[in-house]
């Protein structure tokens, strides 16, 4: 880990669990729904030094991309995890995950947890987060945007034209039965040569198979999770047909499916969600297999606040984060974030924030106004 024998043990002696309510600047529509706004938990992790570990959940408001939400996530956090933690020690952050393995699934809650402890040990050690997970410090981590649906195509090739004069170096569009091959053609038609991907978040079934070879005229990067959220073996039926890399996501949700889904061939390139995994420890477990096995990995986004965005910028300094992720500034989403500095983008590169953890500052005030629910645990 890049650390010596002598690393500090962290002793969680309490944790403030918040409840969070901020207001997207723009809708974002995909196939599941459209979200306004951003219902969420925030953890802090207090240890005996007074440091302060912090992790967000991306569970949405409703079941949609995955089984948990907001409300499951708060309720898991406060009758297990948390109690779960108070009082133990910690040599390294992984114990976390083995810690929390009893407990099935609601990864996205473990997540929140697991990633306060990392950044909580990076700031004991004095280091950062990139270099506790072993990243590079210097890395450039380069950025896209996902754009959700659109009434219109002209509409979209609005936001798409603001986009690209920003200089992000990836173009997502979010796809769904009847919003698909004719949308991207249009794209293509103004936008010949920018990087490209579409993301359908399980809209499409084998029987769409003449749709989705459609769309290899149009030199994607990748289309994403076309088919279920759980599947890995249809996938693997429908890569061999396809020259166009499929990307997973909703399917990959811990090392196990990675592993299956490289042995079956179903992926070309696999996408990182933190939440989606369980948390650090896994994510790195992932990438690491990834790397192995020459699978390109990026950093999905879940329209995160500052906390989750300061961590999946960690994440991505690994060395096998070879295409742009979606972790783009803050302004885009928000009036306000809860860090300073914001996450701010130059030229589709994440402008780097040095300092031990997660590098940014929570901001009490902004965290203030938002909280709409405040419960404090102590060992």
């Amino acid at each position: 880990m890049g650390m010596g024998m002598n690393s500090q043990t962290i002793h969680p002696k309490e944790v403030v669990l918040r409840r969070l309510n901020m207001t997207l600047n723009q809708p974002f529509t995909t196939s599941f729904g459209t979200e306004t706004g951003k219902d969420f938990c925030l953890v802090e992790v207090i240890d005996e030094n007074g440091n302060s570990g912090w992790g967000e959940s991306v569970a949405m408001t409703g079941p949609f991309y995955n089984e948990e939400t907001t409300e499951t996530n708060q309720l898991m956090l406060e009758n297990y995890l948390i109690p779960a933690i108070l009082g133990k020690t910690f040599h390294h952050p992984d114990e976390a995950n083995e810690l929390f393995a009893p407990i099935r699934r609601n990864r996205m809650a473990k997540s929140t947890l697991e990633t306060a402890i990392w950044d909580l040990y990076a700031k004991n050690n004095q280091i950062s987060l990139k270099q506790a997970l072993g990243g590079d410090e210097q890395k450039q981590i380069e950025v896209g945007v996902s754009i959700g649906i659109h009434d219109s195509v002209e509409e979209l090739l609005k936001v798409i034209e603001g986009k690209i004069s920003n200089g992000l170096r990836k173009i997502k569009l979010k796809i769904k039965p009847g919003k698909d091959v004719e949308v991207i053609r249009e794209v293509r038609k103004v936008y010949p040569d920018i990087p490209l991907m579409a993301d359908a978040n399980s809209a499409y079934t084998l029987e769409d198979i003449g749709v989705l070879k459609q769309l290899e005229e149009f030199n994607l990067m990748m289309i994403e999770q076309p088919l279920q959220s759980d599947d890995i073996l249809e996938h693997s039926l429908l890569q061999k047909q396809l020259k166009t890399p499929i990307c997973l996501d909703e399917s990959i949700c811990s090392f196990k499916d990675a592993k299956e889904a490289i042995e079956l061939g179903s992926c070309k390139i696999i996408n990182i969600k933190i939440g989606r995994v369980g948390g650090l420890s896994e994510a790195k477990k992932i990438h690491d297999l990834c790397k192995e096995h020459g699978i390109p990995v990026w950093c999905g986004g879940m329209l995160e606040a500052g906390v989750g965005r300061a961590h999946n910028i960690a994440l991505t300094s690994l060395s096998q984060f070879t295409i742009p992720g979606d972790t783009g500034p803050s302004r885009h989403y928000w009036k306000e974030d809860i860090i300073s500095p914001e996450v701010t983008v130059e030229n589709g590169i994440v402008l780097a924030v040095s300092g031990p953890g997660i590098g940014y500052a929570i901001n009490r005030d902004v965290l203030d106004r938002y909280t709409v629910d405040k419960k404090v645990f102590s060992a």
